[in-house]
């Protein structure tokens, strides 16, 4: 059930509550708005009457399937932001790199159309909040991420091109699960028809994005971000097999959900656990995955993981000196 509105707000308030439930729900009822809006059927239809006489056409349906909606081509009234929900916009946008393209610009434009002010603390946080480069930006096509996440609202198939970091494309149909952004990068969850299996996609990797007419249904209960985790770490190129020579619950909180499934597998020298798994990339899994782990470990499989634990090795043996 959605949340009803705070009983302290002014009547305007819950007037411009009740235009918002209008625009994002087309034919909802007096009583649904009631709910909602947290007060009688009486008092809803008085705040779809102040919408009227503010000039707005709210158009209304009586029956079974009757209820409330927006005149076609009504023009809505501005935007309107608290000082803090505009303060926190800014932060946001700031929050995810330094606002290059047409980020900044944009902000830009909402700053001026703040009232006063709001618009000068605004501006101020905007003009004295210093941000770094992302390290590595991966920023999808604002096109590309409108069709996917329009097929993921839809459950509508769809066809698309990719290309990988190694320099191959293709081209698959795929069910769009989810769109999910995990550590400032845009994931495609998905079905794969190509390959029979669920499969993530990076957004800014995906060419052309063409919907088909089939439908389909998500997993039940699916929770995309644990299912984007689990997937992350298999069915990549290389496998991998890793022992630490330590207890499970020690290694456990080292472990992240991309770098495969860590199991208790105690040997004759004493506990110890196995990362199973695969990656596209033994050279990051070697230098930013197992070089965080304090434990000591042994490559067991994976020829092109255990080369790259040899590189970073001796890059770290040469800092020591002669």
């Amino acid at each position: 059930m959605a949340p009803t509105v705070s009983s302290d707000l002014s009547p305007t308030a819950r007037a411009l509550r009740a235009l918002e439930l209008l625009q994002a729900r087309p034919g909802v009822t007096a009583s649904e708005l009631a709910e909602r809006l947290g007060v009688t059927e009486r008092a809803a239809r008085r705040y779809v009457a102040i919408l009227r006489e503010a000039g707005i056409e709210v158009e209304s349906t009586r029956g079974p399937y009757g209820g409330y909606r927006l005149g076609r081509g009504t023009r809505l009234p501005p935007v309107w932001f608290t000082q803090t929900e505009a303060l926190s916009l800014v932060m946001a946008v700031l929050d995810s790199g330094p606002g290059d393209g047409e980020v900044g610009p944009a902000l830009d434009k909402v700053v001026r159309a703040l009232p006063e002010r709001v618009g000068r603390e605004a501006a101020t946080l905007r003009a004295h909040a210093a941000t770094t480069p992302v390290r590595h930006p991966t920023r999808p096509d604002p096109a590309t991420t409108t069709a996917l996440v329009a097929a993921v609202a839809a459950r509508r198939r769809v066809h698309l091109s990719y290309r990988a970091e190694s320099g191959s494309a293709w081209e698959v149909e795929v069910d769009p699960w989810a769109v999910v952004v995990r550590h400032g990068r845009w994931y495609l969850l998905c079905h794969s028809h190509r390959a029979d299996a669920t499969r993530t996609y990076r957004l800014d990797r995906i060419g052309s994005v063409e919907q088909r007419p089939e439908s389909f249904e998500p997993p039940e209960g699916l929770d995309p971000v644990a299912a984007l985790e689990t997937n992350l770490g298999s069915g990549w190129e290389f496998t991998t097999r890793v022992r630490f020579a330590a207890p499970l619950e020690v290694v456990a909180p080292w472990i992240r959900s991309p770098m495969g499934r860590l199991v208790a597998d105690d040997g004759p020298d004493g506990p110890s656990c196995v990362l199973t798994g695969s990656t596209g990339n033994p050279a990051m899994y070697a230098q930013e995955w197992l070089a965080q782990v304090p434990v000591a470990f042994t490559v067991e499989e994976g020829p092109e993981l255990r080369e790259a634990v040899r590189v970073v090795a001796a890059r770290f043996a040469a800092a020591t000196g002669p």
